[in-house]
């Protein structure tokens, strides 16, 4: 089973996999491949945590927005995984961390089985509320770090309360590392799914695409196109970084 781990930078996805890892190694047989743009920061951060075999952490360096490698043309993805089973196969999960990316990022189901989306609570309290595809229709949501929340303010339990609400009853996760209980809901829940998938009964469900969007317009300014709640596409255009300025 392929298993996606997506959510924006810094919400603690690299020590949510060192965490599963450390728990679910001696049981199952893990690969796990990593997304940075220009670096392979997370796998050295997982190899030197010494959570599995070196070489059993693959980084993907992605070359462009962290979601084009797991959305939109997931080859390099695909191929690190089958590279991962052609040299430890047969595996029974392959953890894939996307790079930080915003609240619309998901994974394609052509590229994981499953998939998590990770927040947390120095990133605030309101967060959950500001929902997206990742937020609302991924398999599980990842309320992570909550040992922090007394630190920065936040109501743990509301903000895991309203990520419910915002998911309709699908799973939530209130984790702290440092909380063995929560961590065995989040390595129960691992373990719920891939019993499933073996079963040959799991479906990959597709969260939804990310809003669409350009990176450029052709005649040289910004387009933007954001998809509301309601399904609705609005437009507008944003002048090029120069533009107003003499030369």
């Amino acid at each position: 089973m392929r298993l996606g781990v997506a959510g924006p930078v810094g919400t603690g996805k690299s020590s949510l996999i060192a965490t599963l890892c450390r728990a679910l190694s001696g049981e199952l047989s893990l690969g796990v491949i990593t997304n940075d743009i220009y670096t392979d920061e997370d796998a050295r951060f997982l190899r030197s945590a010494g959570v599995l075999d070196p070489e059993r952490i693959r980084p993907v360096e992605t070359g462009a927005c962290p979601h084009t490698a797991i959305r939109d043309d997931v080859t390099a993805n695909l191929l690190a995984a089958e590279d991962l089973e052609a040299d430890f196969g047969p595996l029974d999960l392959v953890i894939i961390e996307s790079g930080g990316d915003n609240l619309t990022a998901t994974f394609s189901p052509a590229l994981v089985d499953a998939q998590l989306f990770v927040l947390d609570v120095a990133g605030g309290g309101d967060v959950v509320r500001k929902g997206g595809p990742g937020i609302a229709r991924a398999d599980l949501l990842v309320i992570n770090k909550t040992d922090l929340g007394e630190h920065v303010g936040v109501d743990v339990e509301r903000m895991t309360r309203e990520g419910r609400d915002a998911r309709q009853g699908s799973p939530v996760v209130a984790l702290s590392r440092h909380d063995e209980a929560s961590v065995r809901l989040l390595t129960g829940w691992v373990r719920d799914t891939l019993a499933h998938y073996r079963t040959g009964e799991h479906t990959p469900v597709d969260p939804g695409p990310m809003a669409p969007h350009f990176h450029a317009g052709q005649d040289g300014g910004e387009t933007h196109a954001h998809t509301r709640t309601d399904g609705t596409t609005h437009t507008h255009d944003h002048a090029p970084a120069h533009a107003g300025q003499r030369a």
